[in-house]
């Protein structure tokens, strides 16, 4: 809401307030006799005021929606799937691939984008076809993308995996961690912004009971990542292509850890997923209103 509706708000309040203590000071002067002559004239007083403050009030509503609304429908949002087809990431504990988990999270995250308004949502590699990282920062780039989020699930390392049975087959698992993570690069083209996004994704995962997993600060090789915000699972990293490579604000979400065989579950689950992809809207919306995306 504008300040201009915000001060109609405040007006209408001081209204009431001020025919309330005019309305004891009238009956003080002309006595308890004609209290309800005095009451009838403020209240058609009171409900004039009322009802042209809330036109005036209504108006300024209307355009700040018409504004909102043509905001996002304008606003370019760039969805990417991560990998592809043929290299599908890592492998979850009942042996599918990354990719496909990223996929229905992607797909369902742009059905709710455009539900919300933001009708100029689009998928990058939508069909996961092999294309190089910097090849997607570009399509972004050219389509105008005011955001680009990275959607991935998370692995563990070699030295965590263990072996288990599923479906008469050997599988790899971990349920040693769990957790979402979220990166950002400082050599993005808008490090400040990125965080700041980043910051609002991991308060709206962390509202909706969805914790970080911290495992990749372990000083271990293949991790060892800088964490800079503990409590939203934020992590700093100027190695991701994707990330640092993008003209517009970016981030990178590892939605659970698909190794561990508890999680894989939850992953799997519509109603987890949708609450999942619904924080992750609310944090878009929070920042298009904050202007952090524009």
């Amino acid at each position: 809401m504008n300040k201009n509706a915000e001060a109609w708000q405040i007006f209408r309040t001081w209204l009431f307030v001020g025919l309330k203590t005019s309305i004891q000071k009238l009956r003080r002067f002309f006595g308890e006799n004609s209290k309800y002559v005095i009451g009838a004239i403020l209240l058609v007083v009171c409900l004039s005021a009322w009802l042209i403050s809330s036109y005036i009030l209504g108006c300024y509503r209307t355009k700040d929606l018409k504004h909102a609304n043509i905001v996002r429908k304008d606003l370019k949002l760039a969805i990417d799937i991560g990998h592809t087809k043929e290299s599908h990431g890592a492998t979850s504990s009942r042996g599918v691939g990354e990719y496909y988990f990223n996929q229905d999270i992607a797909k369902l995250l742009q059905l709710g984008l455009l539900q919300r308004g933001f009708t100029s949502t689009f998928i990058l590699n939508e069909n996961g076809s092999n294309i190089s990282l910097s090849m997607r920062t570009d399509l972004a780039k050219k389509q105008r993308a005011r955001l680009l989020l990275s959607i991935h699930h998370d692995s563990v390392q070699p030295k965590y995996l263990q072996s288990w049975d599923y479906q008469e087959e050997e599988r790899l698992y971990c349920d040693l961690f769990q957790g979402y993570s979220i990166f950002y690069s400082e050599k993005n083209n808008a490090p400040r912004k990125s965080l700041q996004f980043a910051t609002l994704l991991g308060k709206e995962l962390r509202r909706n009971e969805f914790v970080p997993t911290l495992h990749h600060a372990e000083p271990i090789e293949g991790e060892n990542r800088e964490l800079v915000d503990k409590e939203e699972g934020i992590y700093r990293v100027d190695d991701f292509v994707v990330l640092k490579t993008a003209e517009m604000p970016a981030v990178l979400l590892e939605c659970g850890v698909i190794l561990n065989r508890d999680e894989e579950i939850l992953l799997s689950n519509p109603v987890y997923r949708r609450v999942l992809v619904s924080s992750i809207i609310n944090a878009i919306e929070i920042a298009v209103d904050k202007g952090i995306i524009e």
